[in-house]
């Protein structure tokens, strides 16, 4: 019985993870849009595919049989999207860096919606790979 209520609680804060993600890349992306920071083609489908489908995949499967799978999707595309936000966002300085985003009324937000993203992956991989290394039947 506890570890069903361990697989229960992983699996409600992945959902609860990527729920609170989506909404901080879909503020994110509009901050993009209107201060403007473009992204090259490169970006925008790493952003899609990565950043924004496969978690919400991930956290799809993660009631199925195929909770492993979910677990690893999760994982590995948080820890992805954080390598990408980390490196765009507090590393290179490029217009995509919040040092170099220029003063804006949607500057903030942009600001802010970089750290929550940070966080939600950073939290989202861990949670994943709690799920694999935790979240195994008994």
């Amino acid at each position: 019985m506890r570890n069903y209520r361990k697989r229960t609680w992983l699996r409600s804060a992945i959902a609860a993870i990527v729920v609170l993600h989506l909404a901080a890349a879909i503020w994110h992306g509009q901050a993009h849009s209107e201060v403007p920071v473009p992204l090259t083609s490169a970006q925008t489908a790493f952003v899609f595919v990565i950043i924004l489908a496969l978690p919400i995949v991930g956290a799809g499967l993660i009631w199925t049989r195929f909770e492993s799978a979910a677990a690893w999707i999760i994982a590995l595309s948080m820890l992805a999207s954080l390598l990408f936000g980390v490196i765009n966002h507090f590393v290179v300085m490029s217009p995509d860096n919040i040092g170099r985003v220029p003063q804006h009324a949607w500057h903030q937000s942009f600001v802010l919606s970089a750290y929550l993203l940070a966080a939600t992956e950073g939290l989202g991989a861990v949670l994943g790979i709690a799920t694999l290394v935790f979240g195994r039947k008994a």
